[in-house]
């Protein structure tokens, strides 16, 4: 009994040096490791983000890429004039919402073809030859961006919504910031918007006036007057080439 518990005090005075030199081992290594490994993350001391962390935020942001689509770009105007276009000839589901809604895309894509060549050769160009890095690229890009919205943008709504954030005066419009850019920039697409569907609206209102005047004269009260003013609405819009004379104008409200 004794020559056992002498060997088990022998096992341990050679165990506990052997611990106690690995747990030393180990706490000073882990913290050396987690900088080397945010090193690597950065691309070395001092270095920018890595390809793979680079990937993962461009990932990130195709999440919100619609909606950057739908809020920087002539997209809204051009889809809601073309709803209401929709609207005023008295056509449900004709076209249908994937044709205005690519009709608006590819139109958006003319409009915006300007800005999206400077931002090619400003800021992707540089950034896949190397000269630039991610975040150099985003800034630049988005400089480009923010021109076409100042713009675009009413003063009176830029005014608005700078009061509302209680934000200084600016002295350029390059220092208006996006948080303030933005919804002024919507607000102002929507209000230009429905002043072109107004006037839109102005000749199928007439011939629905017309054609309901005509139908009570005659007495034909059960008779729609919609399903009669249609082909007439139709026919006008065709004689004067509404959609070409639609799609310059569009165009043209952007210059």
């Amino acid at each position: 009994m004794k020559r056992s518990t002498r060997i088990i005090a022998g096992l341990q005075l050679l165990v506990t040096p052997s611990i106690a030199h690995a747990q030393a081992a180990t706490g000073s290594a882990i913290p050396g490791a987690l900088d080397r490994a945010f090193q690597s993350m950065n691309g070395g001391p001092g270095g920018g983000l890595t390809l793979s962390l680079q990937l993962l935020l461009i990932m990130g942001l195709l999440t919100i890429l619609p909606s950057l689509v739908l809020m920087m770009t002539s997209f809204t105007r051009v889809l809601v004039v073309l709803g209401i276009l929709r609207q005023a000839l008295g056509l449900q589901q004709s076209p249908p919402n994937q044709v205005l809604i690519g009709l608006s895309l590819f139109l958006s894509l003319f409009i915006m073809a300007p800005t999206l060549d400077q931002v090619s050769k400003q800021a992707l160009q540089p950034y896949a030859a190397g000269q630039i890095n991610a975040e150099q690229a985003i800034a630049t890009a988005g400089m480009q961006f923010h021109g076409f919205m100042i713009r675009q943008t009413r003063e009176h709504d830029l005014a608005m919504f700078a009061d509302m954030a209680k934000a200084p005066k600016f002295a350029r419009t390059q220092d208006v910031p996006f948080s303030i850019l933005l919804p002024a920039f919507v607000t102002s697409e929507l209000k230009t918007a429905f002043q072109i569907g107004f006037m839109l609206f102005l000749p199928f209102l007439v011939i629905d006036l017309v054609v309901s005047s005509v139908l009570m004269s005659l007495g034909m009260m059960m008779m729609s007057p919609t399903i009669v003013s249609l082909p007439f609405k139709l026919l006008l819009f065709v004689l004067v080439d509404g959609w070409a004379l639609l799609m310059g104008s569009l165009a043209a409200s952007f210059g």
